[in-house]
């Protein structure tokens, strides 16, 4: 099941996404499927007259996890950390599909990272690896983006990858996946660059999992993502980026400068 978080022009909606490429509806379900049942209203609409939004507002906290990919880990210059490597980014960093990723005037290197998103759909704590399927709603697709030359100056991430904007997710969410083997591919202005699957993560969604609510009492709506292949690269303004997981679909957005 595809859910997708829409808007015609007016308040927020949700609604599963059905059909083909090229012939997909909506049709409108009540209230938050978080938090209660799927139960449709009975409208439908065609998805090329809608605006998609982020899928999932975070209401607590979005969880990176760093270098979780043995080729990007080394195109970084080291070696995968032997446990999950963990960073935050801010709700407020979340926009959805075809927004602008607004590159900010203090950074002059701002990055790409194409990676899947798990979305938590309860609350739990030491979640322990075999349990974790119960606590997943679905994945998205997600991108990290990041200003590397304010990480390599800060020593920590939380400027470098938490601007505003900094987290696009979408297009919608999907429940029914299984995220062990995945292609993740980025491309910039319609060129690949990057290519990669999840069956190549050093840790596993279900290790991540269980490792970060060892940490944190996870809410729903959290988003944990789960780290990017090699190929990372700079954006500039003007240029867009997709990132496109198979079995989920494409979330693309403009990258923008404003002085």
């Amino acid at each position: 099941m595809r859910i997708a978080r829409y808007t015609t022009g007016e308040d927020p909606t949700y609604g599963i996404v059905e059909g083909e490429p090229g012939a997909q509806w909506i049709a409108e379900i009540q209230g938050d499927p978080l938090y209660q049942p799927v139960v449709f209203t009975g409208n439908r609409v065609r998805l090329d007259e809608v605006r998609l939004l982020a899928p999932i507002i975070p209401r607590s906290k979005v969880i990176g996890i760093g270098k979780n990919y043995a080729d990007h880990a080394a195109e970084m210059g080291g070696e995968p950390p032997l446990e999950p490597l963990i960073f935050l980014k801010p709700n407020t960093a979340v926009v959805g599909p075809g927004d602008p990723v607004v590159m900010p005037r203090q950074s002059g290197e701002v990055h790409y990272e194409g990676e899947l998103a798990v979305v938590i759909s309860r609350l739990c704590k030491d979640v322990p690896i075999n349990r974790v399927a119960d606590v997943i709603f679905g994945y998205t697709c997600a991108n990290d983006v990041t200003a590397r030359d304010l990480q390599r100056t800060d020593g920590q991430w939380a400027r470098a990858k938490g601007f505003d904007s900094f987290c696009p997710l979408g297009p919608w969410i999907e429940t029914d996946i299984d995220p062990s083997d995945l292609s993740i591919v980025t491309r910039r202005d319609g060129e690949v660059v990057q290519d990669g699957r999840t069956v190549d993560m050093v840790h596993d969604v279900a290790a991540i999992v269980s490792y970060v609510s060892e940490a944190f009492t996870l809410l729903p709506g959290d988003v944990i993502l789960t780290g990017t292949p090699a190929g990372i690269g700079p954006v500039t303004s003007g240029q867009r980026v997709e990132v496109e997981i198979e079995g989920i679909g494409i979330l693309s957005n403009p990258f923008i400068r404003r002085d």
